[in-house]
C-alpha cells in the first residue's frame, strides 16, 4: 500500500517533533515537510541548496548559540512577523514561521527588477545610457526637455530628477516628492517610485518579455524557487500615471534563494546567472540615504561598516519593502537573512527597529 502526501507530512511531523524534544532543532523553529535535516557542515565555502533547502541539526557546529538562537526566536515572535530565515553558507541554520507562504514583497519588487536589468544589459536588449526621450518614454502630465534628458542609468539610481505621481506610492513619498523641475537628472537622489516603475515600462518595451515571465526564466527556474508563481503577481495601474507598479508575491525560502544567488555573486553552482561584475556594480552605494545608508540600482547598502542600525563587517546590502519584507546579504559572514510580514494576514509591521533589534541579536548568536 502506497503512503500518501498527507501521510508522508504527518511522518515527517512526528521526526521533527522528536528532533524538538531532544534538542536537535530549537522549539521555536517550525518544522518545513520539503526541508532536508542534516547533521553536519557543508563541505565547502559556497555551498547551495538542491530541490529543498537543508537544515542544520544541530547550529553549534555552524558556529552558532543555539541559546541566543532561542533569543532571536522570542523576538520574532513578539514583533508578529510572518516567517525569518538564517541561511549560513547556503544552509539553514534556524527559521521560524511559514517559510512557504508566498507573501507580497512590496519594494523588494525593485532589487528583482534590478537583476533583470542586469541580464538583459549584458544580452545587448538593454541599454543604461539611453534617455527617456531617445526610448520615447513620456506620461500623462507630460515630461519636459531637462526631464526627457535623464537616462537608464540615472533611474536605476533613483536620480532621474523627474518628480511626477507614480503608482503605488505611499502618503510619505508623496509628501517629500520634490517639485517638478527643481533638480535636473543625475544631481540629487530621491527614492522614486516613478523611477521604479518607469523602468518597469522601460524593460518591457525594449526586451518584448513581461517582468514575470523574464523573471521566472532567467531566475526562479535555474535557482530552482520552490513557490514562486507567475499568476502570483500583478502589475498596479494608476490614473495618475502610465507607468504601473510590478509586486511580486514570493516565499521566504525563496527570497533566500535570490539573496543566496547575489551572495554568490549571481552564479548558482556552475551557472553564472547575474553578471558578475553588475552584481558588484548595482550593489555599489552611489547615493547618501541617510546616515550609514547608501543606495545603489535599487539596492540599499551599507557605508561606513553600519547596515541597518548594526556594525557590520565588510560590505552589506539589503533590498527592503514595507511592512517588513528583507533580504540581507552579508558576504563577510557568508550570511543571508530573509524576513516577510505579511499585511494582509495576521503578520504585524515588522520594519524599522523591530527588524534592526532582530538583526543584532542574529548577529550575537553567530559565535564564529
Amino acid at each position: 500500500m502506497g503512503v500518501t502526501r498527507s501521510g508522508l507530512r504527518m511522518l515527517w511531523l512526528s521526526i521533527a517533533a522528536a528532533l524538538v524534544l531532544s534538542g536537535c532543532i530549537a522549539a521555536t523553529q517550525t518544522p518545513d515537510p520539503q526541508t532536508v535535516v542534516v547533521d553536519h557542515p557543508p563541505a565547502t565555502p559556497h555551498h547551495f541548496p538542491a530541490d529543498s533547502w537543508e537544515v542544520i541539526q544541530n547550529p553549534e557546529i555552524m558556529g552558532w548559540s543555539s541559546v541566543k538562537l532561542e533569543l532571536v526566536g522570542q523576538q520574532f515572535k513578539n514583533i508578529g512577523a510572518t516567517a525569518l530565515m538564517i541561511v549560513d553558507n547556503g544552509v539553514v541554520v534556524a527559521q521560524w514561521g511559514a517559510t512557504e507562504r508566498r507573501v507580497n514583497c512590496h519594494s523588494v519588487r525593485k532589487s528583482f527588477l534590478s537583476a533583470l536589468y542586469g541580464i538583459f544589459i549584458q544580452q545587448g536588449a538593454l541599454n543604461p545610457q539611453e534617455t527617456l526621450g531617445s526610448l520615447g518614454i513620456d506620461d500623462i502630465q507630460g515630461l519636459s526637455r531637462d526631464e526627457k534628458r535623464a537616462s537608464v542609468l540615472d533611474l536605476l539610481k533613483a536620480r532621474s530628477g523627474v518628480y511626477h505621481p507614480a503608482a503605488y506610492e505611499t502618503a510619505g513619498m508623496k509628501k517629500k516628492r520634490p517639485k517638478r523641475g527643481s533638480h535636473l537628472p543625475g544631481t540629487h537622489w530621491y527614492y522614486n517610485n516613478w523611477d521604479f516603475n518607469a523602468l518597469g515600462t522601460i524593460f518591457r518595451q525594449e526586451t518584448s518579455r513581461d517582468i514575470f515571465q523574464a523573471f521566472d526564466e532567467t531566475i526562479a527556474l535555474p535557482i530552482g524557487m520552490e513557490d514562486f508563481k507567475i499568476s502570483d503577481c500583478k502589475y498596479v495601474k494608476a490614473f495618475s500615471s502610465k507607468h504601473p507598479a510590478y509586486p511580486f508575491r514570493m516565499s521566504a525560502r525563496d527570497r533566500a534563494r535570490f539573496g543566496l544567488l547575489l551572495l554568490r555573486n549571481g552564479k548558482w553552482n556552475n551557472q553564472q546567472i547575474i553578471p558578475e561584475h553588475w552584481v558588484e556594480e548595482s550593489t555599489t552605494s552611489y547615493s547618501y540615504a541617510g546616515p550609514g545608508i547608501g543606495y545603489g540600482y535599487m539596492w540599499w547598502v551599507s557605508t561606513g561598516q553600519w547596515h541597518l542600525g548594526n556594525r557590520v563587517q565588510g560590505k552589506a546590502f539589503s533590498a527592503r519593502g514595507h511592512w517588513g519584507q528583507y533580504i540581507v546579504i552579508l558576504p563577510a559572514y557568508n550570511l543571508v537573512i530573509v524576513q516577510v510580514s505579511d499585511k494582509s494576514g495576521s503578520g504585524r509591521n515588522a520594519s524599522g527597529r523591530k527588524f534592526n533589534t532582530l538583526l543584532s541579536l542574529i548577529l550575537a548568536a553567530r559565535e564564529k
